[in-house]
């Protein structure tokens, strides 16, 4: 899968989660950027990602994301 089909997933996912059409996932996107992004939508838009994308993350990798980037990294390595 290409970083631009993970990126275009994630955007949609991002827009479902948090009932914005408007979001765009990019590499520099951060949970303070996007507006009602707090620890259950987290969790939601987390769940959301590993359905979609076959994955699964530990609790340790999910708290040391920092950005979109990283997820879309994580993502790529395992999908």
């Amino acid at each position: 899968m290409s970083s631009d089909q993970i990126y275009a997933t994630l955007t949609e996912i991002m827009q479902d989660v948090f009932d914005d059409d408007e979001i765009v996932a990019n590499p520099e996107l951060t949970a303070k950027d996007v507006e009602g992004w707090d620890s259950l939508s987290n969790l939601r838009f987390i769940l959301s990602v590993e359905k979609e994308f076959g994955v699964k993350f530990t609790a340790a990798e999910i708290g040391k994301l920092a950005n979109v980037g990283e997820l879309a990294a994580m993502i790529a390595a395992r999908a």
